[in-house]
């Protein structure tokens, strides 16, 4: 007897709760070296490559370096190098390589190109060896062990602590804000409330996800995977920019999943969510539900605003998946995907 769809996402989505455990329990003393070296060259930008899943993990770094550190940071275009064959100044620069697999040739070659022009490499894989870990300086690895789903699930979370965890080195810290985060995410991974959303937007043709902050990469990393398991046409929006003109497309009835954290994040999101609602919007809240009081939600425990991502995008993963099958589709094997995807 085959397995069911969705078997795959299912088991690696359930399995995040003990990564964390793992992550907290065996990468600290990588960690600390990495940070050691960082806080040595005392760079003055970080500028960070990634591609799909991997790129909205950077742009959550993006807003740790700039918020926690001070320091300025960007992400890149790799094929300014790969394919315009740009040689950019990089002294006293850290350059950081998201990948999960570590083996897409444009994020391997626009990292050996930086470490030629004076940048610092580091490279954050799930894949130790991988090409691009060869080209780096440093590397880490986030021991979220195989993932064999074509849509990233524990790879994403593991990632996002694991960059956690080196930017409190780099601070100065240990790690300890995250020590309860396995617990809370056993809480997220067993509640199957937002399951419920997944009949609600079974026939919807297109959605809106939203956040601000550090939870505007959940946004994005949701809208993703809605669109490569259940076929949608979702589109990711920071909450300022929804404002700024996109909101003309919510009318009555339109989906908007909007990941509200708790503090100054979720505070921000307040004009957003009204905006939404006085349009008629079919409004979902996801994290903390008490801006919208009412409306259809996925609460999320509270925990530092630093670490909410690690835990708002677990009931979105499970909405992808649950949609997917509500629509017929195998979230296991999206049509036309690979694992690796091989840019340049």
């Amino acid at each position: 007897m085959s397995d069911p769809a969705g078997h795959l996402m299912a088991a690696e989505i359930a399995e995040q709760p003990s990564v964390f455990a793992r992550v907290l329990a065996e990468s600290r003393g990588d960690v600390g070296e990495v940070a050691d070296r960082i806080r040595d060259a005392d760079p003055r930008f970080v500028l960070i490559a990634a591609r799909g899943t991997s790129d909205h993990a950077a742009l959550y770094l993006k807003y740790l370096v700039e918020i926690t550190l001070g320091l300025p940071c960007g992400l890149v275009s790799p094929s300014t190098t790969t394919t315009y064959g740009a040689t950019p100044q990089l002294r006293d620069v850290l350059w950081v390589a998201v990948s999960q697999s570590g083996g897409s040739p444009d994020l391997v070659e626009s990292t050996r190109v930086a470490r030629r022009s004076g940048a610092l490499t580091l490279a954050v894989t799930n894949a130790p060896g991988s090409p691009v870990d060869e080209v780096a300086q440093l590397r880490l690895h986030l021991r979220a062990g195989r993932e064999r789903a074509v849509a990233a699930t524990k790879t994403y979370t593991a990632t996002l602590l694991t960059l956690w965890l080196l930017v409190d080195a780099w601070r100065g810290g240990a790690g300890e804000a995250a020590e309860d985060l396995p617990r809370l995410a056993e809480h997220v991974v067993a509640d199957d409330r937002v399951l419920e959303l997944a009949d609600r937007f079974r026939f919807a043709h297109r959605m809106v996800v939203t956040g601000r902050g550090y939870s505007y990469p959940t946004a994005r990393e949701a809208a993703l995977k809605l669109m490569e398991t259940s076929y949608l046409g979702a589109q990711a929006f920071s909450g300022a920019d929804l404002l700024h003109g996109p909101l003309a497309m919510v009318d009555p009835g339109q989906p908007v999943v909007a990941v509200v954290p708790r503090g100054v994040g979720g505070d921000a999101m307040a004009p957003v969510l009204a905006s939404v609602l006085e349009r008629g919007g079919d409004l979902t809240v996801v994290g903390n539900t008490a801006l919208a009081p009412g409306v259809p939600s996925a609460p999320v425990p509270e925990t530092e605003p630093e670490l909410a991502p690690l835990l708002e995008i677990i009931p979105l993963q499970r909405l992808a998946r649950a949609m997917a099958l509500a629509r017929g589709h195998d979230p296991d094997a999206p049509r036309g995907l690979s694992k690796v995807t091989q840019t340049r």
